[in-house]
């Protein structure tokens, strides 16, 4: 068994609470109403992937190819 360290992005929702997005895994998002929770249920999102994924025959995807910033910029 591998162990696999996907990043995943969370962001505030517009109705409240967060929505939580992995990138090397197109289309693999969730939610949830507390950080804790829209990590928990995209972990849950992520392993139902790769099943489908594996069940597939599909390779998985490298998770270290995705590369997290961060930009400061001042604007008027």
């Amino acid at each position: 068994m591998r162990i696999y360290d996907f990043k995943v992005f969370l962001e505030p929702d517009e109705t409240g609470g967060y929505v939580a997005v992995c990138p090397a895994l197109p289309g693999c998002y969730s939610q949830g109403d507390t950080v804790a929770e829209a990590m928990a249920n995209i972990k849950e999102a992520i392993e139902v992937c790769l099943e489908e994924m594996s069940a597939r025959g599909e390779t998985i995807p490298d998770p270290s190819g995705v590369l997290v910033g961060s930009v400061v910029v001042t604007a008027e």
